[in-house]
């Protein structure tokens, strides 16, 4: 507030300041309510299977406190930090009174960003100053302690950089929340009901998944980053496949060569990748990241864990950091990627730098590239449009400070401020049809810049030096002028050679059996014979035509992001519901084509629950796909509509456009024609289904919800009350068997 003692308060500063001490003793309050997890073993139990980091992260959050995990296990975990943006603290906030309005868990643990749409160049808007309004109702209502108004931050940039630590479990409605793995932190998107929920209960269900090993070697060429680095293991390994509803750690000798930035932008684009989530094995790189921070609150929290080295991985991936070059992914797709050199030269309207995956250090990488381009003599050509997008107003300052903001001017760079810009393209920067754009962003979808435009993925350094002729260039001649004493400084970053001595303490999660524990069963779906629907389920066969849709059908197409803001009903936002991409979609519905069929990772793409709201506002009542994405196939049940996987090639060879489809809940079997094919449910989608979706499911079992589905017979169950957590019951644990 900016106040001293000889500050003469004002009425507003009264307020505020009464504000603050009553979210500080709800803080306490929050902190009491939290059910803290057992300290953990200096050492591995004797005979406990062996585990992976996110295995271990698991169990240290595991309600039922076991000590262990296996994939395939069903669990309530707790959870560290949630976050929200304006974009989706809407549909939370909806959410949230279709509860009743129950209050929230903690209020010093949730985050919430006004970036994606709030801008003040349209602010005077009424739906923009409903979201504003939102935010700050958000903060009175639940006496938030790290609310920082609008534009403050990118959500995923000042969470990383100041709140994310080793050991915890984030949850956030948006799916780059995978961001603050780069630190260690088990962080993953989901849609807004399950985040709301989250945020009530300070709880969430999972399904322990297999994880991906990356190992990463080598030593990268100096000037490559985080960027280049992620863009080269979607060219390797392709996005939607061995990451697939897996979370993905990075490990290896070569972590020693990536900042803590590097490692933002690669956990970032995880979820490009097709991950549940990207994490890093937390290092010394780490410790002195998360140290370097002024607030004991903000570092304090950090546990070290690392996995074990005969830990099971559903497979592993050696990626040679030495074979990184500087890359583009052409559009529309984050996996077509090549060397810049085979695109160069391909003409620009645009070049952006920004998006939450454009870390402090590719900001400065950018400038650093304009300067050494306009040393040689380069001049920015009076054509195209350049803007730069700091992701946090500490960052801005920063650049100002070093002067480097100028560096941005010289080149014909707009500033801007924090927010997500052209990467999204829903607010006040949007891309004009048929513009051809290179950006530092984290995707290139169809549309994603602004409908009609065709976006292309660089690092910052490729962008800044494609700016000048406004045509892709490669930036490898300006890297090698660079000062990498300069370079370093400016980023914090001390190299591998001359990092911290501090040796990390790695422990264990404990807990209250330490017993030798078999392998997880395998998980058991749920058919009629193991989980009939009941009774008071009347919908138990679905009958309609097919409409065919292929692969990769995403978020961003279901529900166009220009339309999210007004999306207050499932009817409003399922009249845009791929409008861009499939503008007869809609009209074939309502003329009873109700059932789509479409191939791989249907969902792909951001968390917006909104996509499932569109199908079923335009009367969609099945989606059958080869596969679907993580996030988009938690929605699904939690909304109410049903989706099957079929991964049987025969069906979609019968299951052709506008062909007569019936699809049977009770037996588990659908009929095309003379054909039948079976399908399955897991046990939780089962009993969404069953109850009518979360929020039902809220009503019914309240805060205890997650414990109550998730647990194994015989289980204790820790109830919330108002200032403290019990433990009740008791009994021999078991391990879920869906």
């Amino acid at each position: 507030m900016g106040l001293t003692l000889s500050t003469t308060l004002t009425p507003s500063h009264k307020t505020e300041l009464f504000f603050l001490i009553s979210a500080y003793l709800e803080s306490l309050n929050s902190a009491d309510r939290a059910q803290p997890p057992l300290p953990p073993l200096p050492t591995k139990p004797p005979n406990r299977r062996p585990m992976t980091l996110t295995e271990k992260i698991f169990a240290y959050h595991d309600v039922s406190r076991a000590g262990y995990v296996t994939a395939g296990r069903t669990m309530s975990i707790s959870v560290d930090w949630v976050l929200a943006s304006d974009a989706s603290w809407g549909g939370m906030e909806r959410t949230y009174r279709q509860l009743s309005s129950p209050g929230i868990f903690r209020n010093d643990r949730f985050w919430l960003s006004l970036d994606h749409v709030v801008d003040p160049r349209i602010n005077h808007k009424p739906e923009i100053q409903r979201l504003i309004d939102q935010g700050n109702s958000a903060r009175e209502t639940f006496k938030m302690t790290d609310y920082q108004g609008q534009n403050y931050t990118i959500l995923h940039t000042e969470f990383y950089r100041q709140r994310a630590e080793p050991g915890m479990i984030t949850i956030g409605s948006d799916s780059h929340t995978c961001s603050a793995g780069a630190v260690g932190c088990l962080a993953i998107g989901l849609g807004a009901a399950d985040v709301t929920m989250a945020l009530v209960t300070g709880e969430i269900w999972f399904k322990v998944p297999e994880c991906v090993n990356i190992r990463l070697v080598g030593r990268p060429e100096l000037g490559i980053g985080g960027k280049d680095v992620i863009l080269y293991i979607l060219q390797q390994l392709k996005r939607n496949t061995v990451a697939s509803d897996r979370v993905v750690e990075y490990t290896g000798p070569g972590l020693k060569w990536l900042s803590s930035d590097s490692r933002f932008a690669v956990a970032n684009m995880t979820t490009e990748f097709g991950g549940i989530a990207g994490i890093f094995v937390p290092d010394e790189i780490t410790y002195d990241f998360v140290n370097s921070r002024k607030l004991p609150r903000n570092k304090s929290s950090s546990v070290y864990f690392r996995p074990d080295e005969d830990a099971k991985y559903f497979a592993t991936h050696e990626i040679d950091l030495s074979k990184v070059c500087p890359f583009v992914a052409k559009y529309p797709n984050p996996d077509d990627v090549v060397p810049v050199h085979e695109y160069e030269g391909t003409e620009l309207d645009g070049c952006f730098i920004g998006a939450c995956t454009t870390a402090e250090e590719d900001i400065f990488m950018g400038a650093l590239v304009l300067e050494q381009a306009m040393k040689t003599g380069k001049t920015p050509s009076v054509n195209g449009k350049r803007k730069v997008v700091p992701g946090s107003r500490p960052i801005k300052k920063k650049l100002e400070e070093s002067g480097l903001a100028d560096v941005y001017r010289a080149a014909g760079f707009e500033i801007g401020i924090p927010g997500c810009s052209y990467c999204v393209g829903m607010s006040a920067d949007q891309a004009v049809e048929g513009e051809v754009w290179l950006s530092s962003q984290n995707r290139n979808f169809e549309n994603r810049m602004g409908r009609g435009s065709i976006g292309n993925l660089a690092s910052s350094a490729t962008v800044a030096a494609s700016s000048f002729r406004m045509k892709v260039t490669d930036p490898t001649e300006y890297l090698q002028r660079i000062d990498m004493d300069r370079w370093n400084q400016l980023r914090r970053y001390t190299p591998s050679a001359e990092i911290s001595t501090v040796n990390i303490d790695y422990v264990e999660p404990a807990g209250e059996e330490q017993t030798s524990h078999p392998a997880a069963p395998e998980e058991k779906a749920s058919t009629k014979e193991t989980l009939p629907l009941p009774s008071s389920v009347t919908l138990s066969q679905i009958v309609g035509k097919v409409q065919r849709l292929g692969d990769y059908i995403d978020t961003d197409a279901l529900a166009p992001a220009q339309y999210l803001i007004h999306a207050h009903s499932n009817e409003a936002i399922g009249q845009h519901c791929l409008e861009y991409t499939h503008p007869d979609f809609r009209q074939k519905a309502r003329e009873g084509f109700n059932i789509v069929v479409a191939g791989k990772a249907f969902g792909c793409g951001s968390s917006r629950q909104e996509a499932v709201m569109a199908l079923l506002g335009c009367g969609i009542q099945c989606v059958i796909a080869e596969s679907f994405a993580f996030i988009y196939s938690r929605n699904q049940p939690s909304l109410g509509l049903v989706g099957i996987a079929i991964t049987a090639p025969d069906f979609y060879e019968v299951a052709v456009d506008g062909s007569e489809i019936s699809v049977d809940l009770e037996t588990n079997k659908l009929t095309v024609g003379d054909r039948e094919f079976g399908f399955e449910f897991s046990e939780m989608e089962r009993k969404l289904m069953e109850l009518g979706g979360i929020t039902q499911a809220f009503h019914k079992y309240g805060k205890e919800l997650f414990q109550t589905m998730c647990k194994p017979n015989a289980a204790k169950i820790f109830h919330k009350l108002d200032k403290a957590t019990a433990s009740v019951g008791g009994g021999k644990k078991s391990d879920l068997q869906w």
